[in-house]
């Protein structure tokens, strides 16, 4: 991965300590957000990816953003929690690059970097810890609005403390396409920084110097999958994450990311994310009404 493309920058939005009695027990959650679990006493499990996970003590996890995830546990079990928002604008996400590990080991460091996390930043824990009551909350919202009131010093301590618990992921972390080229590089970064509009197969070809076929055929041996389908993907993950933070309309939403058709954009939303638009925007809270 080339330094030059990720310059890493979250917004810390809920830190906090928690003990649970066979009651962290939830499903099929999705976020866009990314979490990070310090393990202190007990186990439970997370499964993801069609694999279930042991969560042992001082033991660190990671579970990056639109990771569909559940949640285990018959025992005592605590931890540190938290969540953390990758500000990406218009580049690519550090997790559409790299595969990172599930699990690290921690150690005595580690544990004093969450302590001191959890200490700047008061207020911070959650109400309730289902996630249908966080995930798209008045909190969530809350707390990314808090970011731009943070004292500076306060922000650039956090910053520094989450990007070394990424660090000792990042040190084990694998390109999800080692074999992408300048070219393919170019195009995933045009697709990020053009989103918002409607993206042609042909202005992709053109600007890797590859006629239209030839794009689709590499993208796809190269991603793993079709231009047409990563640039759906990505359009409708951000989508989420507008909604999450503006109050848009089904319609203004999907003029604003370049789909000229609202009923497409609607059926393309539930195929992806398993409801339609308008439902997903019943859960979430009430943003500048």
């Amino acid at each position: 991965m080339r330094k030059d493309r990720h310059q890493l920058d979250f917004i810390l939005l809920n830190i906090g300590y928690a003990e649970h009695h066979a009651d962290w027990n939830w499903k099929n959650i999705n976020s866009p957000f990314a979490r990070i679990h310090l393990v202190v006493e007990g186990s439970a499990k997370i499964l993801r990816d069609g694999k279930k996970y042991e969560l042992t003590e001082n033991n660190l996890y990671l579970t990056p953003a639109y990771t569909p995830h559940s949640y285990e546990c018959d025992g005592d079990f605590s931890l540190f929690y938290i969540h953390i928002y990758e500000k990406i604008d218009n580049k690519s996400s550090i997790f559409d690059v790299l595969h990172f590990p599930v699990e690290i080991a921690s150690d005595r460091l580690i544990m004093q970097l969450v302590q001191r996390l959890h200490l700047l930043n008061p207020g911070r824990e959650l109400r309730y810890y289902d996630p249908t009551a966080y995930d798209n909350s008045t909190e969530l919202i809350k707390n990314i609005a808090l970011h731009s009131n943070t004292p500076l010093a306060m922000e650039l301590e956090s910053q520094a403390i989450i990007q070394q618990l990424l660090s000792r992921f990042l040190e084990f972390a694998s390109a999800k396409t080692p074999h992408v080229d300048e070219r393919m590089l170019r195009v995933l970064d045009h697709i990020h920084a053009h989103i918002h509009t409607n993206i042609r197969i042909e202005e992709l070809a053109e600007l890797s110097f590859l006629t239209k076929d030839h794009l689709i055929r590499s993208f796809k041996k190269q991603v793993s999958c079709t231009p047409g389908k990563y640039i759906n993907q990505k359009k409708i993950e951000k989508a989420q994450l507008m909604m999450l933070l503006e109050d848009y309309s089904v319609q203004d939403l999907a003029y604003k990311l370049g789909f000229d058709n609202v009923s497409y954009f609607n059926r393309l939303f539930k195929k992806l994310t398993g409801e339609s638009p308008s439902a997903y925007k019943k859960r979430l809270p009430i943003v500048n009404r």
